[in-house]
């Protein structure tokens, strides 16, 4: 199995793509789900939080948010079945790539992917998405009447598929441009779910465009 890894040098400026092939691949297990990788979306590699956690390797992977169709579960799996479509993030501690022709990854790191969003879309905004909920309605239970001010609520983020020869031309200024994410635009839309007022900055006139035409309107500045 062959997924693309990152090398950093020390100053952690310097960056190497490599194409890696893995042992071969474990069988499934407990509660462990084989997928076929469809799209996996790029995000920058949060160098510092893995070496706080300890989790800092020579080679770290690349691409941890996927979306794709289950091939095979463990015996005890009971949420998926073979042939679902899911969506998913690897943990942390994962040591593949997402950016793989096939993954094995718990079920509790996957979900169901909706029949009517696209694998691009399913992977594209899964991470951010859970941080705009996380940040919403588990730490600050906004509510209807209350005011959210959502710093560039239009930047979108570069979702790339499953291809190695693409992605290795294509990773290195993306992951150089960590601002590129839907985190903005998705704050705003279950901020808007919950009733609240929503106010976005702006960096030019094409983000100012994009949120005038979201409905309900967006306060801008």
């Amino acid at each position: 199995m062959r997924g693309l890894y990152c090398q950093l040098a020390e100053s952690n400026e310097d960056i190497k793509f490599v194409l890696q092939d893995k042992e071969s691949f474990p069988s499934v297990y407990d509660h462990y789900v084989k997928i076929q990788v469809r799209v996996c979306a790029f995000s920058p590699v949060n160098t510092k939080l893995l070496t706080e956690l300890k989790l800092q390797k020579d080679f770290l992977p690349i691409g941890r948010e996927v979306a794709g169709v289950v091939i095979e579960v463990g015996p005890k799996v009971s949420f998926f079945k073979p042939n679902d479509e899911v969506v998913g993030i690897l943990p942390m501690d994962c040591t593949e790539s997402g950016l793989s022709n096939t993954l094995l990854i718990h079920e509790h790191s996957l979900v169901t992917k909706p029949e009517n969003v696209s694998w691009a879309d399913a992977a594209g905004t899964i991470r951010d998405g859970l941080r705009a909920y996380m940040a919403l309605h588990t730490h600050s239970s906004v509510s209807a009447g209350t005011t959210v001010l959502v710093m560039d609520g239009a930047n979108p983020k570069i979702v790339i598929g499953n291809c190695f020869r693409e992605a290795t031309r294509y990773l290195h200024s993306t992951l150089r441009d960590a601002q590129f994410r839907p985190f903005g635009t998705i704050v705003i839309q279950l901020a808007h779910y919950r009733g609240a007022k929503i106010i976005s900055t702006v960096h030019n006139n094409e983000d100012k465009k994009y949120l005038e035409e979201l409905r309900p309107t967006v306060g801008m500045c």
